[in-house]
């Protein structure tokens, strides 16, 4: 096996934002191992009556797995079932696009543990981040 000679001496640069050449070069490098990613967003949205948000997810499905990206439901609705309900329907939206599953992260150990109640497991953890606190993965399957 031969060897690629080295590059000498490469010109770094550090760019304000993220470079699109990259992300192109990678994307086409992990899709040609693993299919192409089929990524497709999905935002469910909680009004009130008068059509004030109380509520939200976002997220997005590839790979056939859906990754809830941001769940939000306002302080006077917690605890009233609202971030379950849309959790539920995220769960529907995702089998019918033919997911296979879900995957969320969060700061909150108490959130941590109404997605354990909800079905998801804990599959990661990162200490201090954010500093003094922990980033928690979790997933679940769909059937």
């Amino acid at each position: 096996m031969t060897k690629n000679p080295p590059i000498e001496k490469p010109t770094l640069e550090i760019e304000t934002g993220e470079s699109a050449e990259v992300a192109a070069r990678l994307g086409a490098e992990v899709a040609a191992r693993f299919g192409p990613r089929d990524e497709a967003p999905l935002s469910i949205v909680a009004r009130d009556a008068s059509g004030a948000l109380i509520g939200g997810l976002n997220g997005v499905s590839h790979w056939r797995w859906l990754y809830v990206r941001h769940l939000w439901v306002s302080d006077a609705q917690r605890g009233r079932g609202l971030g379950g309900r849309l959790m539920e329907e995220a769960g529907r939206a995702a089998l019918a696009r033919g997911c296979i599953g879900v995957y969320i992260d969060t700061f909150d150990p108490r959130v941590a543990d109404f997605y354990e109640r909800a079905g998801f497991s804990r599959v990661g953890e990162i200490a201090d981040f954010p500093p003094g606190g922990q980033r928690i993965f979790l997933s679940r399957r769909l059937r």
